[in-house]
């Protein structure tokens, strides 16, 4: 039986044309980085300038202290897609004893204990310095511009610095005065201005002057961001102890030696082969192999039992993502995981023998290759905090509460040009709300440290120099050697459920990429948070009301412990798609939220 037809309707053209195309979860980074295509630049200089201008108009989602993965393909090399390594570690002195003295049982999920060492501009800075062909004065120029000079803020950043106005007011007085000029929240549309990051920005550029060359100009931008000022800001500013989430003051522990001694990176990709397609995705330091252990379970299924929009389909791909789930917070981390037997054809197929006709209710990690049980398991902890208080405490990630509300998301960015460069890319962390704002610098540090655990026996245990195991994970899609499809979405452990699903709807169902993006959307909350209190439901399954009531009711009764988000709430897809045989390429973009955008010609 043929998937379930594409509604007639899209909100908006599956954009087609030959010369190049940009999507982005924000109109004005989609603008940036199809000015760069249409001025000679190639992708990965339209991409560097549309991240740094989503830092600026994106604050409650991303910034400068934040982490970001990426993936790509160059063309002079399609057929070996590379990972953009940008997630930090944990600094040197943030050890599980120091935490536990400081009197926590779990990393917060506000304050500088909660970050990592930022990642995001080092690795954006690598992109350009070995692969982009801009100076970086002119691919800075668009978020100088709106830094300086002023955007009109978003109603959903409007709406972050209501429910933390508290915070800063009693607790965090230079977040306040960045964000609540004059004491005043801003209006929806109100210009607001970040200067300070301007000048940061400036004074990365000014560090490259000297220098000979292209690339010798970025080098020196990244060695003055890790060396230079914004470390010796970071160090100085934590040192002071400040309010975090669990609802104590703590000092920082990142120094300046932490920031000095990261590099990002390019690392090869985990793959495997689906329907004649290779995926890639970011290694087990990251969740990118969930959507390779589903993907590997739902091949051993008839086509039937893959489309989404039915009853059968939805409770298929639901039970087959519990169980990557349970098996990414049981063996995942920045360690030796043995993808090569959680990805092997005998493990998915023991995998998908326990997906009955019933919902399962369990955590059901796997055994290893030994047929030895997990020797971790992570609490698995009820929902019931009020959320109303975590929102005011800063917490997590800005994403999809469980019911589906909308709070914000993470950034994401795909980019292809004429020439067959092609990337996806998702950067995340050091939104508004992480920890108090560095004054000097404009922005604050992340907090993805809260995705490892204060326990030893974890994969993900908080260790110095370790990674954690970020939820950034963006998509690359080949065929026969040749990149065809570049995806991602924000949406912290949603991310790798609704890219499955684009993916099963173009790849079988035959979609259009705008047809797959609005399609309706589903996903588990049967896993362990990845962000503070780092709740779970048993069971549980968020629709997206449009899924229809025959499917959603056929999905309770099957035991699924179903919330309808209402019809337009998740899924915060994009992304662009090149034909290496015509040049012909596409774009599709997330209409959720009004604020994403795809742009080409």
């Amino acid at each position: 039986m043929p998937f379930v037809p594409p509604a007639a309707f899209t909100t908006r053209p599956t954009l087609e044309g030959h010369f190049g195309m940009a999507t982005s979860t924000h109109w004005l980074a989609t603008a940036a980085s199809q000015a760069v295509l249409e001025r000679g630049g190639n992708a990965f200089d339209a991409a560097v300038a549309g991240a740094f201008l989503l830092h600026v108009v994106e604050p409650h989602l991303n910034g400068p202290g934040g982490d970001m993965t990426g993936v790509f393909a160059t063309a002079e090399d399609p057929a070996n897609p590379q990972i953009m390594m940008g997630q930090g570690p944990a600094p040197a002195a943030a050890t599980i004893d120091h935490y536990r003295g400081e009197g926590l049982d779990m990393v917060p999920g506000a304050g500088a204990l909660a970050a990592a060492v930022p990642g995001a501009v080092d690795a954006w800075l690598n992109l350009l310095e070995h692969h982009g062909t801009w100076e970086l004065a002119d691919v800075l120029d668009f978020a100088i511009d709106y830094a300086e000079n002023g955007h009109p803020v978003l109603g959903r950043v409007v709406g972050t610095i209501e429910r933390v106005q508290e915070l800063f007011t009693e607790h965090w007085p230079t977040s306040a005065a960045q964000w609540m000029p004059e004491g005043q929240i801003p209006k929806t549309g109100d210009l607001v201005f970040n200067r300070p990051y301007a000048e940061v920005l400036r004074r990365l550029i000014s560090a490259g002057e000297e220098a000979e060359g292209r690339a010798a100009r970025v080098a020196a931008a990244r060695q003055e961001w890790k060396s230079g000022f914004v470390a010796e800001a970071v160090a100085e500013f934590i040192s002071t102890p400040h309010r975090h989430s669990t609802g104590g003051d703590h000092a920082g522990v990142m120094t300046a030696e932490d920031f000095a001694g990261f590099d990002a990176h390019f690392e090869d990709p985990v793959t495997i082969d689906f329907h004649g397609y290779s995926i890639a995705k970011i290694g087990a330091w990251g969740q990118g192999p969930v959507l390779l252990q589903t993907l590997r379970i739902l091949d051993g299924f008839d086509d039937e039992r893959l489309d989404p929009s039915t009853e059968i389909g939805a409770h298929t791909i639901l039970e087959a993502l519990k169980l990557a789930m349970a098996d990414r917070d049981t063996y995942y981390g920045d360690a030796d995981v043995d993808l090569d037997w959680l990805l092997s054809d005998d493990y998915a197929a023991s995998r998908r023998e326990l997906i009955t006709e019933e919902a399962s209710l369990e955590f059901r990690p796997g055994a290893d290759r030994t047929g030895a049980v997990p020797t971790f398991t992570p609490p698995l902890m009820l929902e019931g905090a009020d959320k109303d208080a975590m929102a005011k405490a800063g917490i997590g990630e800005p994403t999809v509460q469980k019911n589906g509300v909308n709070n914000g998301d993470t950034c994401h960015i795909d980019v292809v040009d004429r020439w067959g460069n092609i990337i996806s890319a998702t950067p995340s962390g050091g939104w508004l709300q992480s920890s108090p704002v560095i004054p000097e610098l404009g922005f604050c540090l992340g907090t993805r440290l809260q995705m490892m655990w204060l326990d030893e026996t974890a994969p993900s245990a908080l260790t110095p120099g370790k990674r954690p195991r970020t939820t950034l994970t963006p998509t690359l899609i080949s065929k026969n050697g040749q990149p065809v499809i570049a995806l991602g979405s924000p949406g912290g452990d949603q991310q790798e459920q609704w890219q499955l699903l684009l993916i099963l709807r173009m790849l079988i169902g035959g979609y259009a990429p705008q047809q797959a993006i609005d399609a309706p959307a589903l996903h588990t909350t049967a896993l362990a948070g990845s962000f503070w209190p780092r709740t779970w439901v048993p069971g549980g399954a968020v629709v997206e009301d449009r899924l229809g009531e025959d499917v959603i009711n056929g999905l309770i009764a099957r035991g699924h412990v179903v919330t309808k988000a209402g019809d337009w709430e998740l899924g915060r897809l994009s992304c662009v798609t090149r034909d290496p045989a015509t040049g012909r390429v596409t774009a599709g973009a997330n209409p959720r939220g009004a604020q994403g955008y795809a742009a080409g010609r």
